[in-house]
Formats: structure tokens, sequence, C-alpha cells
């Protein structure tokens, strides 16, 4: 009788040492990189990195500069010719020179962060562009107002 519990002792632990080893999986998770080739364009290109600039909430007289990057995927130099901001409050600046092809640019812009509240501004790029003469980007963000004075009591 001792021996067939212990046998069975013996049987049992081993079924549950083959039970742990059976759930303990790895799974091994490989990352990859992938470089994604522009679209190449007949003349000259513009592909923007993002089309929207998200401010998100920034503090009121905060700095108000950000970039528009982008890439120029034609087989041609991209000339941009004009931007124009949505309102006065929105100043685009424009690469002076054309933008060789497979070359990167940036187009600049300020928003006057003295305005309290939400905003959503555009900038419209004018270029040689093949099929997009013009492009609308996009600003948008929240501007606190400055906290209160504290009161004397």
């Amino acid at each position: 009788m001792k021996k067939i519990i212990a046998l069975s002792i013996a049987l049992l632990a081993f079924t549950f040492s083959n039970a742990q080893e059976t759930s303990k999986v790895t799974k091994t998770t490989k990352t990859t990189t992938k470089t994604v080739a522009l679209p190449k364009v007949n003349g000259a290109g513009m592909v923007f990195v993002t089309e929207t600039i998200d401010y998100g909430t920034i503090a009121h007289n905060a700095d108000g500069n950000r970039k528009f990057e982008f890439t120029n995927n034609g087989n041609k130099p991209l000339i941009i010719t004009n931007t124009q901001g949505s309102c006065g409050c929105t100043v685009p600046t424009t690469p002076k020179e054309p933008i060789a092809p497979g070359a990167k640019g940036v187009i600049g812009v300020k928003y006057a962060t003295d305005r309290v509240g939400a905003f959503t501004k555009t900038v419209t790029v004018t270029s040689n562009a093949e099929g997009m003469p013009s492009k609308v980007l996009t600003i948008k963000g929240t501007i606190l107002p400055d906290p209160a004075p504290a009161t004397k009591s």
C-alpha cells in the first residue's frame, strides 16, 4: 500500500512539473524598421512630414514658432513662390532658394500667442509642385490665460 501511495505521489509530481514546463511559453517579437519610399513625381514634388501642427495647451505669450518639414520627391527643383497665413496672427517664412530633388526644406510659422483661447489657423503654400500648386497646412492649439493674481485678505 505504501508503494502505491508513493508511486501515485511521484506520478502526480511528475505530471505537475511537466504542466509547469509547458505553460512557460516565451514569446519573442522581432522589431523591424521600414523606410517608406516617397512616391516619385515627374516634375517638382512636395511631401510634408505632417500637415497639421498641434501646439497643445501652452502658456500665454509662449514661443509660437514651429516648423513644417517637407521633402521634394520630384525630379525637378521645387520653388515655393508664396506662403500666406489665414490671418495676421499667423506669419509663415518661406525658403528663398529652390529645393533640389530629394532635398528637405522647412516652412516656419509663428503664431501670436498673446491671444488667449483655442485657435485653428491655416498656412497656404503656393509652389510649382506637380499636380498640387497650392497646399493648405494647419496649426491648432489652446493658449491659457495668465494666472489670476493672489488677493490679500
